[in-house]
């Protein structure tokens, strides 16, 4: 799913837009006991509950797209038969009605999901129809040929508040409150099935979660039985290894530097021209900037056998997730430079006499601990 389709669904996701007419709970504690279970209605909910549980439905569908939004995808042979991709089908097709279902449904997440802390499983379904949208982006409200039904379901940690005093209108005093159970935003959560070029897509579903450090695999196995991505910060960490592991002595500042601004490049020219699609960067991407920095075809070769390893056979990576677009630091075990990631060209490294250094072009402001200071000029030399 691009971003356009992933905003459609997320503006319906609110009670007087969508036709989901009931959400359905469950309650854990920490110990995978189901503390309640339960379904009500959204029609006769007060306006500000029904606003807070909406509102966390709609939290699954925020985030970045490749970090937050993960594409799911079945294989044929799931779609045809097996039991993952039955259950949510099932769940689908009656609506959520039937409690055997939910509660089947319920176990997998509960034996797979640990929060250190209660937490509440959320799920509804909406059927929506579809308008039709004109080669001209104009969307015709009263045309549709699709409907599109869909699970949309959050998983959120349960946290319990410290007791505060507080204000009692009744007798103008203040209070212990005594502690309190508040739902927090979700952890993880999906969309079944993809909504892919604005029609049903039962191959895909979206898959979310909070931080890209987290993508709690178990649940994934339990509820698709198909592999994800590692998460967005492992992504880093192995990118990075990569080219200091692959490239060896190649693996200078300078194709640091390139590698960065070139990826960098790529996203700013992606989010100027508005194409709703997710930016990928593929191997051989990677590979051309490599060899224009003058790496050897030895360790070009190196790096392509050990990029299938880590990342999958010619595996396409979201940049953000191999890179930070919006710094570049370097580090050495007493030092640490911030460069704003456009001016990387200000940073270079020399040996001087025999010791090797890292020059900063000084020549604008320079702050010490927030004092500005003056760098004197050379003196000439004396005969």
């Amino acid at each position: 799913m691009n971003t356009k389709e992933i905003g459609e669904i997320r503006r319906r996701v609110r009670r007087d837009r969508s036709n989901m007419t009931a959400l359905y709970g469950c309650y854990v504690n920490e110990n995978k006991e189901i503390i309640s279970e339960f379904h009500q209605s959204t029609g006769i909910m007060p306006e500000n509950e029904s606003d807070k549980y909406f509102g966390l439905m709609r939290r699954c569908l925020s985030g970045t797209v490749g970090k937050n939004l993960i594409d799911i995808t079945f294989k044929t042979a799931q779609v045809a038969d097996s039991e993952e991709h039955k259950l949510l089908m099932e769940l689908r097709n009656t609506k959520l009605k039937e409690e055997n279902l939910r509660m089947e449904f319920y176990k997998k997440v509960i034996e797979t999901v640990s929060l250190q802390c209660n937490y509440l499983i959320l799920i509804g379904c909406d059927s929506y129809d579809v308008p039709f949208k004109s080669k001209d982006d104009e969307t015709q409200s009263d045309a549709s040929s699709e409907v599109y039904t869909y699970l949309l379901c959050a998983v959120c940690p349960v946290k319990q508040t410290k007791a505060n005093l507080h204000y009692i209108p009744e007798s103008k005093e203040f209070h212990d409150g005594g502690m309190q159970n508040i739902v927090s935003a979700p952890e993880l959560g999906f969309l079944f099935p993809a909504f892919d070029n604005r029609a049903t897509n039962i191959y895909n579903a979206l898959y979310y979660t909070h931080s890209p450090k987290e993508s709690y695999e178990e649940f994934v196995t339990a509820v698709f039985n198909t592999p994800i991505p590692k998460p967005a910060a492992e992504q880093k960490k192995s990118f990075e290894a990569l080219l200091s592991t692959a490239l060896d002595e190649d693996c200078n500042l300078d194709v640091v530097q390139t590698v960065h601004d070139q990826i960098c490049q790529r996203i700013e020219l992606h989010k100027e021209s508005k194409i709703p699609e997710a930016l990928m960067v593929s191997k051989a991407d990677v590979k051309e900037v490599l060899s224009s920095c003058g790496v050897s075809e030895e360790h070009l070769a190196k790096f392509s056998v050990d990029y299938d390893e880590v990342f999958g056979f010619e595996a396409d990576l979201h940049p953000k997730n191999i890179i930070d677009n919006k710094r570049f630091e370097i580090h050495t075990p007493d030092v640490s430079i911030k460069v704003a990631p456009d001016r990387t060209d200000l940073i270079e490294t020399r040996v001087i006499g025999g010791v090797k250094y890292i020059l900063i072009n000084a020549e604008e402001d320079v702050e010490v601990n927030g004092v500005n200071i003056h760098i004197a000029e050379a003196e000439p030399a004396t005969v």
